[in-house]
């Protein structure tokens, strides 16, 4: 185990890098998320076999200004809203769905203050969102009381000024590179959880890189060992009661706000298979051009070869799997529409509002779920005999989507999901409120 490493920031290069205090003006992220993505993409396969951690990557998102892209740098500044993180976590996974969870995994986390604190002034700007802002910090990590009744967690013990934080913890993204840390932890094993934040460089922290991954292998998972780290009082971002029925309902977004981002990490991977795919058909390298034959398998005499462009097979494929990315996207677009009313309501949110947003987020989790996965395996199939598509020949590398569909939609759980959508459709049920961030 060893200590997290930082890496050196690389010089600016762009014209679109923006400082701390450069207003946020959402028709400007377009530009410089798609500049970003472009820039992923000339090199992502050959960075997702190397499997590094990804401490360039988070560079060029650090110059770029993407981390910030959520917090206002100053009390007479905003922030751009979730439609606009939506979009940027979209697009960035697209070139590069393990950059993409470690953007998702940062914004959501970069509100822990608005989630679990106390309501801000009126006109202020959270302390988590300044620091944010003006650091050009990564945040990593979770909040999550443990799955079962023998996991102690994280705890903490109590201190002059603050508290001890110790225990052990993976984490599927950020850790490893991240400039700090967003953890939930018990005080003395019992009772409500503490939200804090931790600096991952501090001796007592000790960071094991996930071990080598089938997909999203640049995210930066790890396990983080935390032996007797001290956690001042102003680093106590919130509290999350025990009992769930305590938990406004404003809080309980912070886990529906993660979830839908990971949504757009999945689709963005099928859109990014799907349009690779068909650069690769529209250049005529999908494999041999079929000649029309009669009912005994003799050519057809004086015809042409079909070109990929008019094979009719290929086109029925290419419409059925842009249906499927169609169709996934527009229940994701209504989704985050609803999230981000959510959001905006902020305390004022209800509990009836809160489960029609976590219907949406389990239709649009579960739908593209599969649509992701569905997508990249028929693009396998597709670009099969292409020059140059087997990505351990240096080519476009069109497995490693389906290995990332594969590892993103894992975790999930669609049967549970879809009983949850049925019983809130049939009878009206909550969701039960659960809070893994």
């Amino acid at each position: 185990m060893t200590t997290p490493r930082k890496s050196p920031r690389r010089t600016a290069i762009r014209a679109t890098s923006a400082p701390a205090d450069r207003p946020a003006d959402d028709a400007i992220w377009p530009r410089v998320t798609r500049e970003v993505a472009d820039d992923l993409a000339v090199d992502a396969p050959a960075r997702d076999r190397a499997g590094k951690a990804p401490f360039d990557e988070v560079a060029r998102l650090q110059e770029a200004g993407l981390p910030a892209l959520l917090t206002a740098p100053r009390a007479d500044r905003r922030g751009a809203d979730w439609r606009a993180a939506s979009a940027v976590v979209r697009e960035i996974s697209a070139a590069d769905s393990s950059v993409g969870e470690l953007l998702a995994h940062h914004y959501v986390l970069s509100w822990s203050s608005r989630f679990f604190g106390p309501a801000p002034d009126p006109g202020s700007v959270p302390a988590l969102d300044a620091r944010t802002a003006q650091e050009h910090w990564l945040l990593a990590g979770g909040v999550e009381p443990p799955r079962t009744g023998t996991d102690p967690g994280l705890t903490l013990t109590p201190a002059t000024g603050g508290w001890i934080l110790d225990g052990r913890r993976a984490f599927t993204s950020g850790v490893a590179v991240a400039d700090r840390l967003v953890v939930g932890a018990r005080p003395g094993g019992t009772g409500d959880w503490l939200v804090v934040l931790v600096d991952p460089a501090h001796p007592g922290v000790f960071t094991d890189p996930g071990t080598e991954r089938v997909g999203q292998r640049l995210s930066g998972a790890g396990t983080v060992t935390f032996d007797h780290v001290p956690i001042p009082a102003e680093h106590v971002l919130g509290l999350l009661p025990y009992d769930e029925h305590a938990v406004a309902p404003f809080a309980t977004l912070a886990p529906l706000a993660l979830r839908l981002l990971l949504v757009q990490v999945g689709l963005g991977i099928a859109e990014g298979a799907l349009a690779e795919a068909r650069d690769v058909s529209r250049a005529g390298q999908a494999g041999p051009v079929p000649v029309p034959v009669e009912r005994d398998g003799s050519s057809v005499a004086g015809a042409d070869p079909v070109g990929p462009g008019d094979d009719p097979y290929l086109l029925l494929a290419y419409g059925e799997l842009a249906t499927a990315a169609h169709a996934a996207s527009a229940v994701v677009e209504r989704a985050t529409d609803a999230l981000a009313r959510g959001l905006l309501a902020g305390p004022a949110l209800g509990p009836e509002e809160r489960a029609d947003i976590a219907v949406l987020v389990a239709a649009a989790e579960t739908l593209t779920g599969r649509a992701a996965v569905r997508i990249t395996t028929r693009v396998l199939e597709l670009v099969d005999g292409a020059e140059g598509a087997d990505a351990q020949g240096g080519g476009p590398g069109f497995d490693r989507f389906w290995r990332n569909a594969r590892a993103l939609t894992a975790p999930t759980q669609p049967a549970l999901r879809l009983r949850d959508i049925g019983d809130h459709y049939l009878n009206g049920t909550h969701a039960r409120l659960t809070l893994p961030v």
